[in-house]
């Protein structure tokens, strides 16, 4: 099977830029009447994307819908938008398969879970921003993991996505050829991020490495799943050496996103809070409470820088 590698486009050349535009690369697009974004029941013809989009700064995904609802009415309390008791519209109440809120320059939208389902998404988020003329946009994925040397509740700031054999990269079949693309992410915006962490101060923040897995068991080296081929031993000595790679936590989606963000020419961060270390064990044995306290953690992390950026700004 042959193996095309593609270089990492937009994101440097046009950082010397001080008006970012998205990017898109599909020369078919320019010659369609209309695009239909169906997964999230928006189109071209049927609604303003401009006015509906068009002030959009900030993207902040995750696979929950009722945590980018939580999340949105969150911000909308920290910037001062609205109540945080009020009830936010779905944009996207005609499909069952995506949900997206909104309020000021924050775009709240759920990805669902695993690499196909966020990959469905970002192609028509992206095209969503292109069509609202979006510019200067952050895109960030907030999200729980599990956690590898690290304690739960940790919250881990991704440098980089790696897939299961530690290699930075996404790989893709296209017309029965092997697609590589680079999964880093902005060091920059990582390290803003981080500072900001550090300006709460109410939780341990790392930068370190993801593993994006295709599976949640036997690809996360689990031993509760319906199958397991491997010893207690081998699974431990694969974490481990995870670790000593600098991976710090594991989840699902981080590779795809960074590798479509890259494409786009988008600023990307994902932020992550860990729910168990995986050193320790497989299960999450914490109390509901405890989890939803942890789940708030990254969202209190993006809220704040985004309530920082538009004060700079």
């Amino acid at each position: 099977m042959a193996t095309v590698l593609e270089p990492k486009k937009l994101q440097d050349e046009e950082s010397t830029s001080n008006t970012n535009l998205i990017h898109l690369s599909n020369p078919h697009l320019e010659k369609m009447k209309g695009d239909i974004l169906y997964h999230f029941d928006l189109g071209t013809e049927t609604h303003d994307f401009p006015a509906m989009f068009g002030d959009v700064k900030f993207v902040c995904v995750g696979g929950s819908p009722s945590r980018m609802k939580a999340f949105t009415q969150y911000v909308a309390g920290e910037l001062e938008l609205g109540d945080p008791k009020d009830d936010i519209a779905n944009i996207c109440a005609g499909t069952d398969r995506y949900a997206m809120y909104k309020v000021g320059p924050v775009l709240s939208i759920s990805h669902g879970m695993g690499i196909p389902s966020m990959s469905i998404m970002l192609h028509e988020l992206i095209k969503l921003l292109y069509h609202s003329k979006c510019s200067n946009v952050i895109v960030i994925r907030i999200g729980t993991s599990g956690g590898i040397g690290l304690q739960p509740g940790s919250v881990v700031i991704t440098s980089r996505s790696v897939d299961a054999s530690f290699k930075a990269q996404f790989e893709q079949i296209i017309l029965g050829k092997s697609v590589i693309r680079p999964t880093e992410l902005d060091s920059e915006l990582a390290q803003e991020l981080h500072q900001c962490s550090k300006e709460i101060n109410e939780f341990n923040t790392v930068i370190g490495q993801t593993m994006c897995t295709l599976d949640f068991y036997e690809g996360q080296a689990r031993l509760d799943g319906a199958f397991c081929s491997y010893t207690e031993e081998e699974k431990m000595q694969y974490l481990k050496a995870a670790y000593e790679a600098g991976i710090r936590n594991i989840e699902m989606e981080s590779s795809v996103f960074a590798a479509m963000c890259n494409l786009s020419g988008l600023r990307a961060a994902v932020v992550c809070v860990t729910l168990l270390n995986r050193l320790e064990g497989d299960q999450i044995s914490n109390s509901h409470d405890v989890l939803v306290e942890y789940q708030q953690r990254p969202q209190k992390l993006v809220g704040y820088f985004i309530k920082k950026q538009l004060a700079k700004n």
